[in-house]
């Protein structure tokens, strides 16, 4: 019989014997899942097995120790016994435990070393952390994009009813084919993140400067979801992580559209945009990067993150405006922007340069697109 399904089985058993019918449900709730990969599914029946080996351990051990207990107290034995040590014994209870333990790293062995394979993908994906967000960029393809929080800010601060996926859901999945091997090269941009989908069997930690591997091959489209597991600052639990599986028709149509939106993006550049077009956009781009630290109003929290409403650079300073968005601020929390395109940088700057009651208090200034790809011009 296949190992898994002595799992299965003994574990039925088990739970049978000792609880209800509606506990047993919860049993299995606090177990590990299977997941939907063949890697995730060998990692449940590794953990199975080792489970079992310390149920049989404890069995064992209690067995013999109670047995001890009730055999040869005082009033069944009124003389003590007068024996020293056993070499047949100190040599059992040091063979034995060591055969167990290469029983338990063989396929433990095994199952990592088919975890930790980082040959090249089907498809290979880089995946980078960022507070509070992951930018997914297809290497193959030229793709890249983010992907934020989508739950409404109102679940959140519990002004309406929570959503069913509430903090689990985004506003742009990772998309990959079905049946193809995917590998993940994952790293970050600030701080230390963690990439964990528990459906695939991968927990990866994303550490500034360096790249830690990962892959899946998922048989069976559907939506995965998983979330970043390293405390990695204040809205750590706002970065979830959202993986669609698709046949590989509609994925080659995904990626072409992907490039036709970059493509449309770039030639945004050199559009003549008008002041409204530039707030309207920049808006979306404010509420999805920036309002977490200086919030709706352009307040900041004080002490922490400075209030942009009324700043004397976003009102006089557009050259020092553009520098910060573009090299952040060393030494504060203010991280480097420049991974948003040119035509997102200029509308978010002009955006707050027009909210607020800058307007009206300051120069008045827009910046466009172009300003953007002329301070990313060499300087010479």
């Amino acid at each position: 019989m296949p190992f898994n399904l002595i799992n299965k089985f003994a574990g039925y058993i088990f739970t049978l014997t000792l609880f209800s019918t509606s506990a047993q449900a919860d049993w299995f709730d606090l177990n590990m899942t299977e997941g939907a990969t063949a890697i995730s599914k060998e990692v449940f029946d590794l953990h199975m097995l080792i489970f079992w080996i310390c149920v049989a351990i404890g069995v064992v051990v209690f067995s013999v120790m109670f047995y001890s207990m009730f055999a040869h107290t005082k009033k069944k034995n009124p003389v003590a016994a007068t024996f020293h040590e056993s070499t047949k014994v100190e040599i059992a209870w040091t063979v034995i435990p060591f055969l167990i333990l290469i029983a338990m790293a063989v396929p433990a062995s095994k199952t990592l070393t088919k975890m930790y394979d980082d040959t090249a993908g089907d498809v290979n994906i880089q995946v980078t952390g960022y507070q509070w967000k992951w930018q997914y960029r297809y290497l193959e393809d030229g793709v890249s994009f983010f992907s934020n929080l989508s739950t409404d800010m109102d679940e959140i601060y519990n002004l309406v009813p929570k959503g069913e996926n509430y903090l689990e859901e985004v506003d742009e999945a990772l998309v990959i084919p079905v049946g193809k091997k995917v590998r993940f090269l994952i790293t970050a941009n600030d701080v230390i993140h963690s990439w964990w989908v528990p459906a695939f069997a991968i927990k990866q930690d994303a550490i500034p400067g360096f790249v830690n591997t990962a892959w899946t091959t998922v048989d069976k489209p559907g939506i995965y979801r998983g979330k970043c597991t390293e405390l990695c600052g204040k809205n750590h639990g706002f970065m979830p992580i959202v993986v669609k599986v698709v046949e590989q028709d509609e994925y080659d149509a995904w990626i072409n559209d992907k490039k036709e939106e970059a493509f449309k993006l770039a030639e945004l550049t050199e559009k003549e945009w008008t002041t409204a077009e530039l707030v309207e956009r920049g808006e979306g781009v404010y509420a999805t990067n920036c309002v977490a630290c200086h919030q709706t109003n352009g307040q900041g929290i004080p002490g922490i993150f400075p209030a942009l409403a009324g700043s004397d650079i976003v009102l006089n300073d557009k050259p020092k405006n553009i520098e910060i968005l573009m090299e952040g601020v060393q030494g504060a929390a203010m991280n480097s922007f420049d991974y948003l395109s040119e035509v997102e940088l200029a509308a978010v700057i002009t955006y707050t340069r027009q909210s607020w009651g800058n307007a009206e208090n300051g120069d008045g200034e827009i910046v466009t697109p172009k300003d953007i790809v002329d301070y990313k011009k060499p300087k010479i």
